[in-house]
């Protein structure tokens, strides 16, 4: 069981770290960000197997990140300077690039930031319903066939609604917590997205 089961929702933890993400310059600061998203994965965790592919691939990507800076901890402080240096060397299109994992971190989290507003707003949708609709507003355009339709056979699996949002809640309001989850968030995200397009990187597309 997670630590936050019994202080509040799900959410809890990932709210407390969102404090700690900005530097006194106001800079994304990497550790505290990819702590952030892995203080969200016990969220996916509650989805089960329709998770399952984001799950792993956001797993994959904080660890590629996490990698890099736990090389050089002082130098990749700042979030954004294992990128550049990547975008200086102009290896910062490769596959397995910091570039390319922070990309596709960020589209999972728009994803998922998407799903939790659709849950918030549509309270009459099923989940299945929430998650294709999340799917079709952020990664679809950048995934090919193949992991559209894998994604769109996963969200077959996806939970009960109702059990869903019991299970997330713990002892906590989780409307609340979602909410200020999808306002706090965000910013972080777009400010990535801008990042990525000042290099032009923004537009990568799923092999």
């Amino acid at each position: 069981m997670e630590a936050s089961a019994g202080q509040g929702t799900v959410f809890a933890p990932s709210l407390e770290g969102m404090k700690h993400v900005r530097s006194d310059n106001g800079e994304i600061l990497t550790k505290p960000f990819l702590d952030v998203c892995k203080l969200i994965l016990p969220v996916i965790d509650k989805f089960g197997a329709a998770m399952a592919l984001v799950k792993s691939d956001i797993g994959g990507n904080i660890t590629r990140l996490e990698t890099k800076y736990l090389s050089d901890p002082s130098k990749y402080n700042q979030f954004y300077t294992m990128v550049q240096e990547e975008v200086d060397a102009k290896t910062a299109k490769g596959s397995s690039s910091c570039a390319n994992g922070l990309l596709w971190l960020t589209r999972a989290m728009d994803f998922l930031v998407e799903l939790f507003r659709n849950l918030l707003t549509h309270p009459d949708w099923t989940m299945s319903q929430a998650c294709t609709d999340s799917y079709g507003k952020t990664l679809k355009k950048f995934h090919g066939w193949l992991a559209s339709s894998s994604f769109t056979i996963a969200m077959k699996l996806a939970p009960d609604r109702k059990k869903f949002m019991e299970v997330i809640a713990g002892t906590g309001d989780v409307a609340a917590d979602m909410e200020e989850f999808c306002t706090t968030f965000p910013p972080f995200l777009e400010e990535n997205h801008k990042f990525l397009a000042s290099v032009g990187l923004d537009d990568m597309k799923a092999s």
